[in-house]
C-alpha cells in the first residue's frame, strides 16, 4: 500500500512524496526509470490480492504491523548498509507523523479491514480516490485556482464512486459491505489530508530519508493497537502467510517505495501521476486473474469513470495561484 506520487500524486503500499524532478519537463524517460516505476507498478498492483490471500492467514490489524515493521526493518538495514541512516530533526516530525500515522498506519489498516467484506479489485479502485477530496479542500480552504478539465476530473471520478456505492451494485442492507465501502472512503480522505500537508509542508530531509521512520512511527501504533483489538498474534505461520508477509513488507512496502522515488527523479510530477494509476486497474486485473474475482458491469463502468477522472484532475492548470507552493509528490 502505500506512497503519494499515486494520485495527483500513496500511502501504504502505497507512494510517499518524491523528490523534485531532476530532468527537465518533455525528456525522455530511460529504460532505468521505466524498469523502476513498471515494477512498482506491478508490485503495488499485486500487493491488493496479496494482501486478500494474506488475510485468510492473520488478522488485518497484525497484518497491517506486521507489513510496516518489516518494511522499517529492510530499508533501516539498506541505509547502514550504505552509512546513511539520518535522525530525524525538529522540522522533518509534522512530515513523518502525517505519513506515518495517515497515509501508512490509517489508510492500511481501514483497507485491510474493508478487504475482509470487499473482493480485492473493487478495494483496489475505491482507495485510489483521493483527487475527490483533495482538490475541493485545495480550493476552499487554501484558495487554489484549477481548470475546467479538473473540476470535470473531478466530477468524473466522483460519479464512479458512486456507480459502485449505488443499490445495484451493492445491498445497502449488509451493514458491513456498506460500512467497508466507507472505510476505504474514509482511507482516500486519510491519504488526501497527508497529501495536502506534504503539498503546503516542508521538510529537510529527503523522503528516502525519512521512510524507514514513518514506517516505525506506523509499525509502533499498529502493534498494540492489534494486540489490543484481535489479541494475541493470530498468525498461523504457514507457508503461505509468510509469502504474503514478504511480499506485502520488503518487497511491496520497502522495495516499491525506493523504485517509485528513484523513478520519480527523473518522471514529470504530472506524468508520474497518471503513470501510478496503472496501479488500482492492475490490481483489479490480477485480482480477477488469480483470485477469480470476476468484476460486474457495474465495477467496470465505476473503475473507468475514476480511472478517467482522475487522470483527467492530475492535468497541471495554468491558473494555479503564482504564490502557491508546488506540490512535492
Amino acid at each position: 500500500m502505500s506512497a503519494s506520487t499515486a494520485v495527483a500524486s500513496p500511502p501504504a503500499c502505497h507512494a510517499l512524496p518524491a523528490p523534485p524532478v531532476l530532468r527537465r519537463r518533455g525528456a525522455a524517460v530511460g529504460s532505468s526509470p521505466a524498469l523502476l516505476l513498471g515494477g512498482a507498478i506491478l508490485l503495488w498492483g499485486a500487493n491488493w490480492p496479496v494482501m486478500k490471500l494474506g488475510l485468510g492467514h492473520v488478522s488485518p490489524l497484525w497484518f497491517s504491523a506486521l507489513r510496516f515493521a518489516t518494511g522499517a526493518a529492510c530499508l533501516f538495514a539498506w541505509q547502514a548498509a550504505r552509512g546513511a541512516v539520518r535522525r530525524p530533526r525538529g522540522a522533518d516530525l509534522p512530515v513523518i507523523a502525517s505519513i506515518g500515522l495517515l497515509q501508512m498506519m490509517l489508510f492500511t489498516a481501514l483497507g485491510a479491514v474493508a478487504m475482509t467484506h470487499l473482493p480485492a479489485g473493487r478495494s483496489a479502485i475505491l482507495s485510489y480516490t483521493t483527487p475527490i477530496w483533495v482538490v475541493p479542500v485545495a480550493v476552499l480552504v487554501f484558495g487554489e485556482r484549477i481548470s475546467r478539465t479538473q473540476w470535470a476530473g473531478i466530477g468524473l471520478a466522483a460519479l464512479g464512486v458512486l456507480i459502485l456505492f449505488s443499490p445495484h451494485a451493492i445491498d445497502w442492507r449488509d451493514g458491513a459491505v456498506l460500512g467497508a465501502h466507507a472505510m476505504l472512503l474514509a482511507a482516500s480522505a486519510a491519504w488526501a489530508a497527508c497529501i495536502l500537508h506534504l503539498r503546503y509542508g516542508r521538510s529537510a530531509a529527503s523522503a528516502v530519508e525519512l521512510a524507514p521512520w514513518q514506517m516505525l512511527l506506523a509499525a509502533a501504533v499498529l502493534l498494540p493497537l492489534a494486540r489490543a483489538v484481535e489479541g494475541p498474534f493470530t498468525g498461523d505461520g504457514t507457508a503461505t502467510f509468510w509469502a504474503c508477509l514478504i511480499f506485502v513488507g520488503p518487497l511491496a512496502t520497502a522495495f516499491g517505495f525506493c523504485a517509485v522515488n528513484a523513478a520519480s527523479r527523473r518522471v514529470p510530477a504530472s506524468r508520474m501521476s497518471t503513470l501510478m494509476l496503472a496501479v488500482p486497474v492492475t490490481g483489479l486485473a490480477i485480482a480477477a486473474a488469480t483470485l477469480h474475482e470476476a468484476p460486474g458491469p457495474d465495477l467496470i463502468l465505476g473503475a473507468l469513470a475514476i480511472v478517467l477522472g482522475i487522470a483527467a484532475s492530475a492535468v497541471p492548470s495554468r491558473l494555479t495561484l503564482p504564490n502557491r507552493t508546488k506540490a512535492r509528490l
